[in-house]
């Protein structure tokens, strides 16, 4: 199967933007395939664990903000490369990293978060906990 890389990395930014900014719900229904596994364990895995969390995070952090750097395509992977700014000036760097079936749909969603301004790997749970650094 030949992937039609424009747009896989059109829909990943689509997807993750709508997410982001408040239309989880909508994200899932035009650009997620019939099976979703989702590889951040705090999300949970599945549409409606999407869903609940991107929604959730909406609600608790409006304000803030998204910066799409660069995105890479190669068979069926996308990857993002964003700059996000949340409240109270707090930055992060990510790679986000995604996998689309024969169809076009996402499949499967992951990524590696990095605090900028520590040089070193974090995982954010913006909703439950206080970032705390891999071990």
């Amino acid at each position: 199967m030949v992937h039609d890389l424009e747009a896989n990395k059109q829909h990943a930014i689509a997807f993750y933007r709508m997410a982001y900014t408040g239309d989880p719900a909508n994200a899932v229904e035009r650009y997620v395939g019939e099976h979703y596994l989702q590889h951040n364990p705090p999300v949970g895995n599945g549409k409606q664990s999407f869903i609940d969390y991107f929604t959730e995070m909406v609600e608790q952090f409006p304000e803030k903000s998204i910066e799409f750097v660069r995105v890479i395509a190669e068979g069926d992977l996308v990857a993002l490369h964003t700059h996000q700014t949340w409240p109270e000036g707090k930055e992060y760097v990510t790679m986000d990293f995604f996998r689309f079936d024969d169809n076009g749909k996402i499949v499967a969603f992951g990524f590696d978060p990095a605090d900028p301004g520590a040089n070193e790997k974090w995982q954010p749970d913006v909703l439950n906990a206080p970032n705390q650094p891999l071990s």
